[in-house]
């Protein structure tokens, strides 16, 4: 009752101000005498009465459009925030820090996702990028990461993560394609069948042994002290969408993240980013500029970076995620570490 008392004067206001203004400019045209003269000063002192009433009228119009403006923007940043959640800066001994920067101006996610939770199974991050950006994308996006925090803690293997993954997404497509179906409307400006998600699954066990499925997404970098390198060159899968999943989907193990050691998540719209010259973003160089910094500092570095490059905002969606193994020193039997090998075709193994 609060709330409904509070809102009715406010709509009162609304009505009333306009009326009120339209009705002292009747008033003047009808009783005034000065406004019914037809000499310069009277002809000079009407415009000058309704030049103050329009501008009062356009004032308090812009006002009102200016206050519903910041409503919806509230509401969307609620939403939005709902969908790409802030992650806690600790999970299960890794640090974490995640941002986006969305391509749409006025928006704060896009078709970029990330989601790292801590499971039975080992902390699970995912990394994705569905095609294009704007609305269409951000509902793709909502349909994955909604199907990604629910898989994670139900399937043991990294790979039945993926098919459920798949399966939210095509459930997804077919439930568009019926609502942008050209007999309900005019063309779709993205068309289901090109659309398509890149994912890139990563299981971090307690022991700092790294499995990963990847669906045609860039690999991360992994900082170990000043040295930046891809933390495998191996052929990725297919993006989610145009082909379906091989029957047998292995996790992929990719070594060990030691103590202190880092891997830095991405979506390509950072390495795609251009300067007013055409030259690509270098993330790598970035990185290693930035490899002795703290997560969270080390993100604010490589986005200020980002931004110098473009000057201003990218054309496309970028996304970063840092994990950094901060668990105490305990060096597993035949890890790896940075020592690790980016093989060209590495052979995937099952889970032990």
């Amino acid at each position: 009752m609060i709330r409904i008392r509070g809102r009715v004067p406010r709509k009162v206001l609304a009505l009333g101000l306009p009326t009120a203004w339209g009705a002292v400019a009747i008033s003047y045209k009808m009783t005034c005498p000065l406004a019914q003269q037809t000499g310069f000063e009277a002809r000079l002192a009407t415009s000058a009465v309704f030049f103050a009433v329009g501008t009062g009228l356009i004032l308090h119009v812009r006002k009102a459009l200016l206050r519903e403006l910041r409503q919806i923007r509230q509401v969307a940043g609620v939403a939005q925030s709902a969908l790409l959640r802030p992650l806690p800066p600790r999970i299960d001994g890794l640090n974490v820090a995640a941002a986006q920067l969305s391509a749409d101006r006025g928006a704060s996610v896009g078709g970029d996702l990330y989601e790292v939770i801590a499971t039975e199974h080992g902390v699970r991050a995912v990394m994705g990028d569905v095609r294009g950006h704007g609305l269409a994308a951000i509902s793709t996006a909502a349909a994955v990461l909604g199907s990604f925090r629910e898989a994670v803690h139900d399937e043991p293997e990294l790979g039945c993560v993926l098919r459920r993954l798949e399966r939210a997404h095509a459930r997804h497509l077919r439930e568009r394609a019926r609502a942008e179906h050209p007999s309900s409307g005019a063309e779709p400006e993205n068309p289901v069948a090109e659309e398509f998600v890149t994912v890139l699954l990563l299981e971090i066990r307690q022991d700092g042994a790294l499995y990963a499925l990847n669906c045609g997404h860039p690999w991360p970098y992994l900082l170990s002290g000043p040295r930046v390198d891809p933390l495998t060159r191996a052929d990725p899968l297919p993006p989610l969408g145009p082909f379906p999943l091989p029957p047998h989907l292995p996790a992929m193990p990719c070594g060990h993240l030691l103590p202190g050691e880092t891997l830095v998540l991405h979506t390509d719209g950072a390495e795609d980013a251009r300067d007013t010259n055409g030259r690509f973003f270098s993330l790598r160089a970035a990185l290693e500029k930035a490899a002795d910094q703290v997560p969270q500092a080390l993100l604010g570095s490589v986005f200020t970076a980002l931004l110098r490059h473009t000057t201003g905002t990218p054309k496309d969606d970028i996304a970063l995620l840092v994990l950094r193994n901060d668990r105490p020193h305990r060096r597993p039997s035949g890890a790896r570490g940075t020592a690790r090998p980016a093989t060209s075709h590495p052979q995937p193994t099952t889970h032990l």
